[in-house]
């Protein structure tokens, strides 16, 4: 198919120009642009040979044009200055980037028409609007390179149609990174979890609300105010603290250290701690336990005993205790204390001491059945006066003092004998059996004074069901004496508890109205059959109590009862009791002072328990059921609590 012919606005004798000349001018981007008529046409009409003379037809190809012909190749303004009979030659490029093309009629070099009008960049550089003269061969039948992109040849194509095979190194590689990424993900976000918890000691919510002692929205709360498990006025030094048991290291996991002063314990005030506004009846109490006798002051706890009437008593004194707020499991508990008014005046009753938190002090009804068990069997050790109905066995029948009944408890309420569907916190075990379930005490001080005008204190653990006559296996191996100045008590129980307890003068300077010194008093415990006490006093280890002493007893036919492994909370209060010991009220002096200049919980770095409601051993849906029991002071008896669980 021939080229599509343009048409040229020249004629005369000079047509018969070569058109290559033309078809390099297109190559070389310069347009075609029609001369202006000459002058004389804008005078007169054109004259009608002029009006029928035909438009110039396209060169022949081969073909030069004629220098009037070049000239209609220059641009306007170089042609307008060349003129319409210009014998000027043209210098065009060559296609092919050659010697430039010449017209066969001029003997001048085209050249020189170039040289005389000066050629500007879009006339080098433009297209005419005619492809076939840009110098490619645009003829249907003429392949190009990109021919098989758009025409497609089944026979060609026929192996790149059917496909090829992953098993290739790329193949292998792109599928083994996306097999590396999905099992990387899945170990993420399924095997991570599973894997921390097999492998992790579970996590408690020390204390707090959530894991971790987080919040509901899983950040750890950082309260204004001090408020954190450990007090930021603790020295670095006292974050570690050797075992009096195997000195191995323990870890600082609580502390309080009564810095600042003016804190109140009403209700709702501390985080951790909370004073009570109740009368003490369980013991026969002379005082009113009210908050306003508890504050800090001079960088102690400070607790008044004085004689003020209140409630019908005689007596203010002051109580408070960490009950469903703070508890340990297991570790070491220190106090650093300075005893209240004389050492050679009796009546005053300071104490330190811990409790399960299925029981509350003072809390009666709470505390009916729950204290001071501490047992795991089902036997009759957890019936009512330790007795079969039948009033056996002999021991417990008329094995206390003076042929009386060994116990007047009654009963263990959450006992291991507890049956399916009833009320119980668990756990349970794999045979469907509950763990037995109680309130046990442990005391770190009760300080009286001897007759002889001595003070010394006394460290106990109160337990049940009970030996036959209160004696437990305290020979050598299992009461371990470590101050030549302590021994054993010679009070071993009575109806409502068995103790094991020794006692020991202290520092005759670290009291109120002495030297006012201040001693550091605790005890450190591992809970279990196969467990041990061991008290502390002056900052050394005073005696120990092995748990092999309060194995089975065969007289009274119960078993094993254990060091506490219940959760245990921290009280601290100052009272008195006839119940206690003998009371001087000619020669007490009030107001007297009991002050606690810190209070810290220690525990192994790898068994550290802290919390009211642990695994194993949970109390807050228990105690959620019977509100009345815990709040309710006035109750006295568990029967009453039943009639009104929610």
């Amino acid at each position: 198919m021939a080229p599509r012919q343009a048409a040229y606005p020249f004629s005369g004798p000079n047509a018969s120009t070569s058109s290559s000349v033309a078809q390099s001018r297109f190559q070389h981007q310069q347009p075609l642009t029609q001369p202006s008529p000459p002058a004389s046409l804008h005078h007169n009409a054109l004259s009608q040979q002029q009006q029928r003379r035909p438009f110039p037809a396209p060169p022949t190809p081969g073909a030069s044009p004629n220098a009037s012909q070049a000239s209609l190749l220059l641009p306007p303004s170089q042609r307008q200055q060349a003129g319409p009979n210009s014998n000027a030659t043209l210098n065009v490029p060559s296609p092919r980037g050659g010697q430039p093309l010449k017209s066969k009629n001029s003997d001048t070099s085209l050249r020189s028409a170039q040289s005389s009008f000066g050629q500007s960049i879009s006339d080098k550089y433009s297209l005419g609007t005619d492809p076939s003269f840009w110098g490619a061969d645009l003829a249907i039948n003429t392949p190009e390179p990109d021919d098989h992109i758009h025409n497609p040849d089944p026979r060609r194509d026929r192996k790149n149609d059917k496909g090829g095979t992953i098993f290739t190194a790329r193949g292998i590689a792109n599928l083994g990174c996306l097999l590396i990424l999905a099992l990387g993900l899945v170990t993420l976000f399924a095997g991570f979890p599973l894997i921390t918890y097999f492998t992790q000691h579970p996590l408690t919510t020390l204390g707090g609300y959530n894991l971790g002692g987080i919040n509901s929205s899983g950040q750890v709360p950082s309260m204004t105010g001090n408020w954190a498990l450990i007090d930021k006025d603790t020295p670095q030094e006292a974050y570690t603290y050797t075992s009096y048991q195997d000195g191995s290291t323990l870890e600082l996991v609580f502390s309080d250290e009564f810095n600042v002063d003016g804190r109140s314990f009403l209700p709702g005030d501390d985080p951790y701690w909370e004073a009570v506004d109740l009368h003490y009846w369980g013991t026969n109490n002379l005082e009113w336990y009210d908050p306003e006798q508890m504050t800090t002051k001079n960088g102690s706890l400070v607790i008044t005993l004085d004689k003020i009437p209140n409630h019908g008593l005689q007596y203010k004194g002051g109580m408070m205790t960490t009950w469903n707020k703070f508890c340990f499991t297991g570790g070491l508990i220190l106090v650093n204390a300075l005893l209240p008014g004389s050492n050679s005046v009796q009546g005053l009753w300071p104490a330190a001491w811990t409790m399960g938190n299925l029981g509350r002090a003072g809390f009666g009804a709470s505390l009916d059945g729950m204290w001071p068990y501490s047992y795991d069997s089902c036997d009759v050790g957890t019936l009512p006066n330790q007795t079969m109905p039948d009033g056996t066995p002999p021991a417990a029948a008329s094995g206390g003092y003076d042929g009386q009944p060994l116990s007047y408890l009654p009963g263990q309420r959450l006992s291991a004998c507890t049956c399916q569907g009833e009320i119980h916190p668990g756990p349970v075990r794999t045979d469907g059996t509950f763990v037995g379930r109680s309130a046990p005490e442990i005391d770190i001080l009760e300080a009286q004074v001897a007759a002889t005008g001595t003070g010394h204190v006394s460290q106990s653990a109160q337990f049940a069901p009970f030996n036959a006559h209160y004696k437990w296996d305290n020979s050598s191996t299992n009461a371990i004496f470590h101050m030549s100045k302590f021994e054993l008590n010679s009070y071993r129980g009575g109806q409502y508890q068995m103790t094991t307890s020794g006692i020991g003068d202290v520092n005759q300077q670290c009291y109120e109205l002495t030297g006012g010194c201040y001693d550091i008093y605790g005890f450190e415990y591992a809970p279990g059959a196969t467990g041990f006490i061991t008290w502390v006093s002056e900052g050394q280890a005073s005696w120990t109590v092995m748990g092999t002493g309060l194995g089975p007893d065969p007289l009274t036919q119960i078993g094993q009862r254990t060091i506490p492994e219940e959760p245990l909370y921290v009280i601290l209060n100052l009272g008195m009791s006839e119940n206690f010991g003998d009371v001087d009220f000619d020669h007490l002096t009030f107001p007297s002072h009991f002050e606690i200049d810190w209070v810290r919980v220690y525990q192994p770095k790898d068994a550290v328990n802290v919390g009211c409601d642990p695994d194993g051993f949970p109390t807050t849906e228990y105690i959620n059921m019977y509100p009345d029991a815990y709040t309710n002071p006035n109750l006295t008896v568990s029967g009453a609590i039943h009639l009104r669980r929610l």
